[in-house]
């Protein structure tokens, strides 16, 4: 399902999906805090919570630590997000004019400590480098997941799309659910996102839910970079760390594959 952002977001606490009201289906708290100068949130909710950076200047603010972060473009530029525990008090203000960060809460009943990640702290890789032509050579940031944060109960990362190329390619599902947010250099820019046997055009802030099963490749049109967040919930008993892959499809992957008009 696609959750179109028709207007740009108020200044303030935007929820897009509640764990117990809209789009309950997803398991978590998803929306967008947007910040002018001076404005300040804070928060102690007694949920996992995980704040992430996507343009502009901030001051976070937490169990005694300061940490003031600037991020000019979630294309160019690594995520800075603090991950607390439920009950922790986070403070963040807005430096600069026009701030934007996505917010991410949960049910979690484990303490843990909390944990700042800082643009150097998040795992960055070229997948799709030297195989399908480069037709879905991609850039994906993971900020925490499974293997780094096994007390969380998400996991939380980015995408960037280049223009007119694929990816979360081959196609592939998982029962977890999950939250694509989007973003466009330049702004105008459209791309589409596959949910099984459905596709949808998506644009500036637009928000996909994936459920159970679907699968979710995505394509960007030419001429328009495509950023996107994405949050998985874990279920209880069956964490995230592996996607299933369409068989049927893995072939293109192989270094050695023939791919018209190969010969």
């Amino acid at each position: 399902m696609r959750i179109r952002q028709e207007k740009p977001f108020d200044f303030v606490y935007n929820s897009i999906t509640e764990m117990k009201g809209k789009h309950g289906d997803m398991l978590m708290d998803f929306g967008i805090l947007r910040l002018a100068k001076g404005q300040k949130e804070m928060d102690n909710e007694d949920k996992e919570r995980a704040y992430l950076l996507v343009k502009g200047e901030v001051v976070f603010e937490w169990q005694g630590n300061i940490v003031r972060a600037t991020r000019k473009s979630c294309f160019d530029e690594n995520p800075w997000c603090l991950h607390v525990p439920a009950g922790i008090e986070v403070s963040i203000k807005g430096m600069s004019e026009d701030s934007e960060l996505t917010v991410h809460k949960t049910d979690n009943e484990r303490a843990f400590e909390a944990k700042f990640y800082m643009p150097d702290d998040c795992r960055s890789e070229e997948r799709g480098k030297g195989t399908m032509k480069e037709t879905s050579t991609r850039t994906v940031r993971t900020i925490f997941d499974y293997g780094n944060a096994d007390y969380s109960n998400l996991v939380l990362g980015e995408v960037i799309d280049h223009p007119g190329r694929w990816s979360s390619y081959p196609p592939h599902h998982h029962p977890q659910p999950e939250i694509y947010y989007y973003k466009f250099n330049p702004e105008n820019g459209f791309g589409y996102a596959e949910l099984g046997e459905e596709v949808l055009k998506v644009r500036e802030n637009d928000t996909v839910k994936i459920g159970e099963g679907m699968t979710h490749p995505q394509a960007t049109a030419p001429g328009y970079a495509m950023y996107y967040l994405w949050v998985i919930r874990h279920l209880d008993g069956n964490p995230y760390i592996v996607p299933t892959f369409l068989e049927e499809h893995l072939w293109v992957t192989k270094p050695d594959a023939v791919i018209w008009p190969d010969k």
